[in-house]
């Protein structure tokens, strides 16, 4: 987790000052959270749009590269097409999981082993502390094998 950490804080600063926050990650599934509070607010007293998108895609993201890492491989990694629903306001805490490890992997092994670049959609839920779904994200990742010329 202090290797995820320390990445959001060089490569993806403003995440760690908007609060977004890895709250775990397994082979199947990542959690990602933000807390609502006068940095990340839209007008309308709620997180920012942009705000629960960054949490959405680390929720995914963090999935790819986990899966990359374990590659001998070099893969490269591009969302390449984002949808978003929303359903309530986002105030409070709000948790974003991703439980598409196995399809991600999936994807990535079948980029190594054809040498061409792999589409996978990744679902990233968002919901309050109540358990209310506040959004669902979709984001389409490419994943391909480097070639190392």
């Amino acid at each position: 987790m202090f290797k995820y950490h320390l990445f959001l804080l060089v490569k993806l600063p403003i995440a760690i000052i908007a609060g977004v926050r890895l709250r775990s990650i397994s082979l199947e599934s990542c959690t990602t959270s933000v807390k609502h509070r006068w940095l990340n607010q839209n007008p309308f007293q709620s997180i920012y749009f942009a705000v629960q998108a960054m949490a959405a895609e680390l929720s995914t993201g963090a999935l790819v590269l986990q899966f990359i890492k374990q590659q001998k491989s070099s893969i490269s990694m591009l969302v390449v097409a984002q949808q978003a629903e929303f359903f309530k306001k986002a105030t409070g805490r709000i948790y974003f999981v991703c439980n598409d490890g196995a399809a991600i992997e999936n994807a990535i092994k079948n980029a190594v082993n054809t040498n061409e670049a792999q589409i996978c959609i990744m679902e990233a839920v968002g919901k309050n502390e109540n358990d209310d779904t506040v959004a669902v994200f979709k984001f389409t990742w490419s994943v391909k094998q480097k070639n190392l010329q």
